[in-house]
């Protein structure tokens, strides 16, 4: 029994130690092995843009009002009707303002009897006067009796001068009683479509500190804008002219292409969070867009169509000893530079860069189309772990099974 029981652990033993064997045999044939990623420079479409939340609205907008104060007599128009300019869209009841239109016609014609009566009496007193001072030169009437003739002649003109400013007085009020009756029929200001109505029939306004408003009328619904507001960081590369693109809640799955037309000067602080207004033109032919909706904006403010280009990594790819294995390296002294793999050989190229939209750089001048670069360096080791030799951050955990011994 204890014969078996020994070949047992012989057999075991023996079976470690070929497994251990195996092991070290493996690992120390395993080699570590360095290959490059590349990248081709190519013609490629470069973008920067900003992004903003706006509102859409009419480009014209007009608020109808009235200066005269009433009861909302009549109205012709309800939400989305479309009026013409001169158009009558409400009228306020006239009774109060007609009757001060023929009170001030009353006071008018009042004021024009006056006018004759002084008229009259001057005529008398200038008759009266001129006899007075031919009596006077020939001494048959007293200086005081002339002298009281000379006043009353005086008295008369001041009279009719005074009647004259009474009827040019009443005459005005006239004007304006008519003019607040022609107040009391609302006109349309512009062609175009009821956005908002403010009042019902039956309703009294009060027209006394300021103008209530009664409708609210866009000009053109198939010409809109959207009012954006843009942060204080971002305005800066915003200008008028730049292409926008932008989405409604109410459309999901369209998008709608406008143009910066304006930047306003005046900012706004919410929160101490500090925006400019920027105006965007929005075509709306199909009349999709509708008064109010949010638009999410996005402001392209630069824009490089089929410019040569390389992948923005391969400009930040620097190569050492350590992390190329065998491979010779050519360096070149300039602050923008790509690599090439030619060979055996890492050689550098001073480039020109242009623009770039954090994945991408244009390339100027420096290095041809249709040349590999190279972007970084992948090394495989043991147990086939796979590591960037480039982008590895110095505080990320090492490859495993690799401690000291």
């Amino acid at each position: 029994m204890k014969k078996k029981i020994s070949k047992i652990w012989i057999i075991v033993g023996a079976l470690v130690i070929a497994a251990v064997a195996a092991f070290f045999l493996t690992k120390k044939d395993k080699k570590i092995e360095i290959s490059f990623e590349t990248a081709k420079v190519e013609a490629a479409n470069l973008q920067n843009s900003v992004t903003a939340t706006g509102t859409i609205e009419p480009v014209t907008s007009v608020s109808v009002g009235t200066q005269v104060s009433g009861i909302v007599d009549r109205l012709y128009v309800d939400y989305n009707s479309e009026v013409k300019k001169g158009q009558v869209i409400a009228e306020l009841d006239k009774t109060n303002l007609i009757s001060q239109l023929n009170s001030a016609k009353a006071n008018q014609q009042s004021a024009e009897a006056n006018l004759q009566s002084a008229l009259a009496s001057l005529s008398y007193q200038t008759n009266n006067y001129n006899r007075y001072t031919t009596l006077y030169k020939k001494g048959l009437v007293s200086a005081d009796d002339f002298e009281t003739a000379r006043l009353t002649y005086q008295q008369a003109q001041e009279t009719v001068a005074s009647s004259r400013q009474q009827v040019a007085t009443a005459k005005e009020e006239v004007q304006r009683a008519q003019t607040n009756l022609g107040y009391a029929t609302i006109t349309s200001p512009i062609d175009g479509v009821v956005i908002s109505k403010s009042v019902e029939e039956g309703q009294t306004v009060a027209a006394s500190f300021s103008t209530p408003e009664l409708f609210k009328i866009a000009k053109d619904l198939t010409n809109m804008r959207v009012i954006a507001d843009v942060d204080e960081a971002d305005i800066g590369s915003v200008k008028p002219g730049e292409r926008v693109t932008f989405t409604v809640d109410a459309y999901p799955d369209d998008t709608f292409v406008g143009e910066v037309k304006q930047v306003r000067l005046e900012a706004t602080t919410t929160n101490n969070v500090v925006t400019y207004e920027v105006v965007i033109s929005a075509p709306n032919g199909d009349l999709k867009l509708k008064p109010g909706l949010t638009a999410n904006v996005t402001i392209f403010t630069a824009e490089r169509k089929g410019v040569l280009s390389v992948p923005s990594k391969a400009l930040r790819f620097t190569p050492t000893k350590e992390t190329v294995g065998n491979k010779k390296i050519m360096d070149v002294n300039a602050k923008n530079k790509v690599w090439t793999l030619e060979g055996e050989t890492l050689k550098a190229h001073k480039v020109s860069i242009g623009m770039s939209d954090g994945t991408h750089t244009q390339i100027l001048d420096g290095i041809s189309a249709g040349k590999q670069v190279v972007t970084e360096i992948k090394v495989t080791g043991n147990e086939e772990e796979e590591s960037d030799a480039q982008e590895r951050s110095p505080f990320a955990p090492g490859p495993r099974n690799n401690k000291k011994k």
